[in-house]
């Protein structure tokens, strides 16, 4: 770089910016760029990526591209730019005819320095002649990881940008994301022909950040770990996987908890807007959103990122998690975790990764509509979806349509007026085999997307230093324990206690049922077998269809027969947290012992763990028997009276709906109405009093039962 070239660098940095230096790595980024290196730079969210760019913008003639994937990005930015006095502008689906035109206006004057652009606007090619003939002086990738299928936020147009480069004349590119493995990287490397590029990655360690992971029962956990960091850490994210869990937890907070808003795709433009306007301006302090929002939204006093629910990547959930504390101040990250979760995550996966069966299906629907349609047809992707079949997921159609938009097969168009667009195919005589879908490709995102989902329920289930583990996910060496997170600062729980002999005895009964129930390997070590639920069963002798020959066979089979179902599942919970288990990832997870766990049953350590629940002393025992007269009390009051809670009964009926929408089977498949207001009137709290009601069999006991035990668990508590 030329010694004049760094005096500009400061001039524009302190006139235009405010700035007196650069910070440790964007000042590698920038000299780089400013070389006319490619260049691939990760920096961790808060590192001052969008500077790296917008710097040697302001330091080059001509007009650097963006691409970026969000409209609410490209505004924010644009209006940032603007306020400096900055030429910018941003070319996307929301802007106007109008305002569109006045855009290109400016780039074929050479007014504007930079214009930020949708990737998929790079398809049009009046578009793509206008560019071509302007003087490109950089153009710069943000969210990178979004042209590599091993990314979280794979998306397809960005794959065009390599040719798209070629187009405007070669300028130098510069690639930029916040999370990317080694693989990643080398996608975008490859994906984006750059040349003998710099590669500047900045550490991923956040030493601000606390990380933690807090294992709920259902949502009333949840909801209460919230209400505490909120108390606690003020400002903040909520992030939700589901429009409708994001509005349950704006509905939780808002009443009691002043300065919230919520932000899903599903609310009006207005909406999103003020929520957006809200918290950044500091008028709210708390956001309930799902991950649609955060991308670029500059606000650094954020004190706390909450995960109600497991997101679907290591990647995802580390960007979204770093939106706290960019002011370097400490900051909290929790992820909330409950393996049910694990279903929406699946039913994501489906939705993003269409069998070819099912893209040949809609092809083949598609050719018929249109010819009995005048050439085209305006469905939605639910109509789609209904058309294919009451099982077919409508995301997994609207996936499926991009798939055959990038084969060429359709063109899609937006109807002026309506929320559909209009569906064209082309070339339709030629039959589904002749277009250029490759199956292996299909089939290598699934499994990649798959790894992805079983990387984060390791995460989630792991017990050592909550930082190493994501730094050591992305490769960065020699990480160290953080000692700040949860399990850096692992205390005994508050009601820890010293255990007495006969609690001890049953802890080492448990943890031995454990251990028989795992293969012993050549090297000694134990492979586990079996998931959680299975192994309490076979503790307590259960005589169910789902236990096998080889569990009722163990010397270990009925040996806590006198545990009740809850006390079960209390004293695994406070095995778990006492960190004497330890649980696979996957979408079974299955139970072994840790070393700490294995001392213990040999007699070589003691351990401090909560007894709650599950203790056999005299005094809880007289505790759970007065449990025990109070719900019997209850039930019989129930029967005396005959009739159904009616507030229960419809929390009940809520959960069926879901489970039914979840199976893909009507209401009734799930549970009879009669089997419901029994449940809401005899309001069973154990799998043993809820088996005796007419109507529960097998299926419903091992598939769904759990989900209306913990309702009702839940409504008998408050």
């Amino acid at each position: 770089m030329k010694e004049n070239d760094d005096e500009t660098i400061q001039r524009v940095l302190r006139d235009a910016f405010g700035f007196e230096d650069l910070r440790a790595g964007q000042r590698e980024v920038v000299h780089a760029v400013m070389e006319g290196r490619d260049t691939l730079a990760i920096m961790p969210t808060g590192g001052g990526k969008s500077l790296c760019y917008q710097l040697p913008a302001l330091c080059r003639e001509g007009v650097t591209i963006v691409v970026s994937p969000l409209i609410a990005l490209m505004k924010d930015q644009v209006d940032a730019l603007r306020a400096k006095g900055i030429p910018a502008a941003a070319v996307n689906s929301a802007l106007g005819a109008e305002e569109y035109r006045q855009a290109m206006a400016q780039l074929q004057r050479g007014e504007l320095k930079i214009l930020y652009v949708a990737p998929e606007r790079f398809a049009q090619e009046g578009f793509m002649r206008r560019l071509a003939e302007s003087q490109v002086s950089l153009l710069a990738v943000d969210e990178a990881h979004c042209l590599s299928q091993w990314g979280h936020d794979f998306r397809p147009d960005y794959l065009r940008l390599g040719s798209v480069r070629e187009h405007i004349g070669n300028p130098p590119l510069i690639a930029l994301t916040a999370t990317a493995t080694e693989i990643v990287r080398n996608d975008i490397i490859q994906a984006l022909h750059l040349r003998d590029p710099a590669v500047i990655i900045r550490g991923f360690a956040r030493d601000n950040l606390h990380f933690g992971i807090t294992h709920c029962e259902g949502r009333r956990d949840k909801f209460a770990r919230i209400r505490s960091i909120a108390n606690t850490w003020k400002t903040g994210i909520v992030y939700c996987s589901t429009r409708k869990n994001v509005m349950a937890v704006f509905d939780e907070l808002h009443l009691t908890t002043p300065g919230v808003v919520a932000y899903h795709a599903g609310m009006t433009d207005e909406e999103r807007q003020f929520s957006q306007n809200a918290f950044i301006s500091g008028k709210a302090n708390i956001i309930v959103a799902t991950n649609a929002f955060g991308m670029g939204i500059d606000r650094a006093d954020v004190r706390f990122v909450v995960h109600f629910e497991i997101p679907g990547s290591v990647e995802a959930y580390y960007q979204e998690a770093g939106r706290a504390g960019r002011d370097g101040k400490p900051a909290c990250c929790e992820l909330l975790f409950n393996h049910a979760d694990l279903k929406t995550q699946e039913f994501f996966f489906e939705g993003s990764n269409p069998s070819l069966n099912l893209v040949r299906s809609l092809y083949n629907l598609l050719c018929f509509q249109c010819s009995s349609n005048g050439g085209e047809v305006q469905y939605s992707a639910d109509e789609m979806s209904s058309l294919l079949g009451k099982d077919v997921n409508p995301m997994a159609v609207s996936t499926a349509l991009s798939v055959l938009m990038h084969a060429g097969a359709i063109v899609r168009t937006d109807v002026p007026g309506k929320n559909v667009k209009s569906t064209r195919v082309l070339n339709p005589d030629s039959g589904f085999s002749s277009l250029n879908i490759d199956r292996d490709q299909l089939e290598e995102k699934a499994r990649r997307d798959h790894l992805k989902i079983e990387a984060i329920t390791r995460y989630a289930y792991s017990t050592g230093c909550r930082q190493m583990w994501i730094l050591d996910y992305f490769g960065e060496q020699d990480a160290a324990p953080c000692g700040h997170c949860d399990s850096c600062l692992a205390a005994p729980s508050a009601d820890a206690q010293e255990l007495s002999a006969a609690e001890m005895d049953i802890v080492r009964k448990a943890l031995a049922g454990v251990a028989r129930s795992c293969a012993r390997q050549r090297d000694g070590s134990l492979r586990p077998l079996y998931g959680r639920g299975k192994i309490m069963d076979m503790l307590r002798g259960a005589k169910k269809a789902t236990l096998n020959q080889h569990l009722m066979g163990l010397s270990t089979y009925g040996i806590l027969s006198h545990l009740t179902e809850a006390a079960m599942r209390a004293l695994f919970r406070a095995m778990q947290n006492a960190k004497l288990l330890e649980t696979s990832g996957g979408e079974m997870p299955l139970i072994s012992l840790s070393p700490l766990g294995a001392e213990v049953m040999r007699g070589n350590k003691e351990v401090l763990m909560s007894s709650k629940g599950w203790s056999c002393d005299k005094q809880v025992q007289t505790r759970n028997l007065a449990d025990a007269r109070k719900r019997t009390q209850n039930l019989l009051d129930a029967l005396q009276v005959g009739k159904p809670d009616m507030v229960l009964y419809r929390h009940l009926s809520a959960a069926r709906t879901e489970l039914a929408r979840e199976y893909h089977v009507p209401i009734f498949r799930i549970m009879s109405n009669a089997t419901l207001r029994a449940l809401a009137t005899l309001r069973p709290t154990t799998e043993e009093a809820a088996c005796r009601i007419k109507g529960i069999g097998a299926w419903t006991r091992d598939h769904t039962l759990s989900s209306f035990l913990d309702i009702i668990r839940d409504y008998m508590d408050e």
